[in-house]
């Protein structure tokens, strides 16, 4: 039944057929066909140099042992673990304390971050024409604060450029269509003109949960709508709205754990990458203990390892904030230690509850989005293709759309690829008929919220998923040629076609554009 959906769907005919049977029959073998869950004896002392010994050790018991942990640490620290704070700070204690026991050379790297709170209580309401009326929104990230009430005059041309804004009353609401820019020029434009509060509206349908980034710093509520609220607002005429926020912009520190393998080429690294961070409102256990919990039993399973290339385990802070570790981490290395990294692995929520399959889509087959990765990428994708056909898995790709830690990566050139099992877009009825779960459901009901917790995971998808990401570390910690051989074809450091969105913004954040 699996293999006749494969064939209905272009990317997996593709994929089919891209795979040969030799390299999708060395999968399964690779991976047996019994329990994941049966531990064998020797896992504490073997060394797990193929992928039969290393999928029998990376086990679904081992990464739910490091989720436990996480919700533990989330428990006693005020629920959460966001970065900046004891819960994250524990977390990092623990996940040191991991790589630590295993035998790798283990660093924090500091850094510091514009940490933004809603401390709730926020209005959008309007208050001419009669009756009066609450309009359901969302606070901006890094928007000011405030509580404030004038007539809207809605901006031309998306509010992208101050002529935009020609003519704006003192003391007026902007109103304002989504696209074109960013989030922030389109606030910043209005302020200038004399704006007191801005409402931002979506350009598709859904709720617009957007960011002004975390160098925004004035002082002036800015909210957000939905497509169908925003153009039935810009359409009412003599309209008045009341806005409030309450925010709070602080400068904080946090750091990323870094942890090198002791063997392995230096000047050949291939990176493996999670956030270990949640959002302030719950325990992060999908989002993304899963992740952060694979990347941790994989690197104890690989601990006896020799890798031909250097392995880096990177377990980022302040993704939730921005992508900000990642960022900063990146940023930091010089154009000479980016060439070093030969790719980077990203898993960034791989057991929601109502999971989809998603890899990212690294040559851009699907022709949605912002484009392929860079070179090397489409040979990521395919390994992680023929590992879900070896499994008899029907998958989709998802778009490098910069809402992960892979985006200052391939921001800067280095190829990647990863999996996601989706977060707040709702699940379709064709993507039931591949995966089973429930139509009209966001793939994580408990996204960025209090019950992201131990019972909000699809455990099959999890299992699989962690020998998905054990399958590609170990292949690329010995053997990067296809990765190579086309890197090799654009450069040093693999530049490529893509291009960056305005700036990266985590999954949560769409886009500020």
């Amino acid at each position: 039944m699996l293999q006749q959906l494969h064939f209905q769907s272009p990317r997996a005919r593709r994929a089919l057929l891209g795979v040969t049977a030799a390299a999708v029959a060395l999968v399964v073998a690779a991976c047996g066909g019994g329990d994941d869950d049966v531990v064998s004896p020797s896992c504490s002392s073997q060394v797990n140099d193929t992928q039969e010994k290393l999928q029998a050790c990376v086990t679904l018991d081992g990464v739910k042992a490091h989720l436990t942990e996480l919700d533990t640490i989330a428990k006693a620290n005020n629920g959460n673990r966001e970065s900046g704070t004891a819960g994250f700070n524990a977390s990092a204690d623990y996940a040191v304390s991991v790589f630590t026991a295993a035998g790798y050379t283990v660093s924090r790297k500091e850094f510091t971050f514009v940490a933004f709170t809603d401390n709730g209580g926020s209005v959008l309401q309007q208050t001419a024409p009669a009756p009066a009326a609450d309009i359901a929104h969302a606070v901006m990230s890094y928007s000011g604060s405030g509580d404030v009430t004038g007539a809207v005059t809605v901006a031309t041309n998306q509010g992208c450029d101050a002529t935009d804004f020609a003519g704006f009353p003192a003391n007026g609401i902007a109103l304002i269509a989504r696209g074109a820019c960013t989030f922030q020029a389109k606030a910043t434009n209005a302020i200038a003109a004399g704006a007191v509060g801005v409402v931002i509206y979506n350009n598709t349908d859904g709720d617009l949960n957007g960011t002004l980034g975390d160098t925004f710093t004035a002082n002036v509520p800015v909210l957000s709508v939905t497509q169908a609220l925003g153009t039935q607002l810009a359409a009412t005429a003599g309209l008045s709205l009341r806005l409030k926020a309450d925010t709070l912009r602080d400068s904080n520190t946090t750091y990323n754990i870094i942890a090198d393998s002791v063997g392995g080429d230096a000047n050949s690294v291939v990176m493996v990458g999670a956030h270990l961070d949640s959002v302030a409102e719950g325990a992060g256990i999908n989002d993304n203990g899963t992740g952060s919990a694979a990347i941790l039993e994989i690197a104890k399973q690989l601990a006896k390892v020799t890798p031909k290339n250097r392995l880096r385990f990177a377990l980022w802070g302040g993704e939730e904030s921005g992508l900000l570790g990642s960022t900063n981490y990146v940023e930091s290395l010089t154009d000479e230690e980016r060439g070093k990294i030969a790719l980077y692995l990203n898993f960034d929520m791989i057991g929601s509850p109502n999971a989809g399959y998603f890899i990212y889509d690294g040559d851009n087959s699907d022709n949605t989005g912002e484009g392929p990765g860079p070179a090397g990428s489409d040979a990521i994708e395919k390994t992680f293709e023929a590992f879900y056909t070896a499994h008899g898995k029907a998958f989709k790709g998802t778009d490098f759309d910069g809402r992960s830690d892979y985006g200052p990566f391939i921001e800067n050139g280095i190829p990647a690829g990863g999996l996601f099992t989706g977060a707040e877009d709702l699940k379709t009825a064709d993507e039931v008929t591949l995966w089973g779960g429930t139509a009209g459901v966001a793939y994580d009901k408990c996204y960025h919220s209090a019950c992201d917790d131990l019972t909000n995971l699809d455990l099959a998808a999890l299992d699989l998923n962690a020998d998905a990401a054990a399958y590609a570390t170990l292949q690329y910690a010995f053997s990067l040629d296809g990765v190579v051989a086309a890197r090799q074809r654009v450069g040093p450091l693999g530049v490529s076609t893509y291009k960056a969105p305005a700036d990266m913004r985590p999954k949560h954040l769409p886009k500020l554009k």
